[in-house]
């Protein structure tokens, strides 16, 4: 699966349908907000939503972003990787 990277987006598509998709609006010139994430039913239960979080927290610690979670799953995993700082 190849992922594509925007400013404030990390997402995967095939033949124009979104397979999977996080997105991460600047609240701030220093601080986003993981706001949504999406995995197509198909490839649920693979642990693509996490890779996309993983993705998404490197790349962002790197641009030295401070990260918000607000979508349900977000809060959930970073509640499970409370060793990430941050948010």
């Amino acid at each position: 699966m190849e992922f594509i990277f925007e400013e404030n987006r990390i997402f995967c598509e095939e033949r124009g349908n979104l397979l999977a998709e996080i997105t991460f609006p600047a609240l701030s010139a220093d601080t986003v907000e993981i706001d949504h994430t999406f995995v197509d039913e198909s490839l649920r239960g693979q642990g693509i939503a996490g890779d996309l979080m993983q993705m998404a927290v490197t790349v962002l610690k790197n641009g030295g972003k401070k990260i918000k979670p607000t979508c349900t799953y977000a809060i959930a995993w970073f509640g499970k990787h409370q060793n990430m700082p941050g948010f």
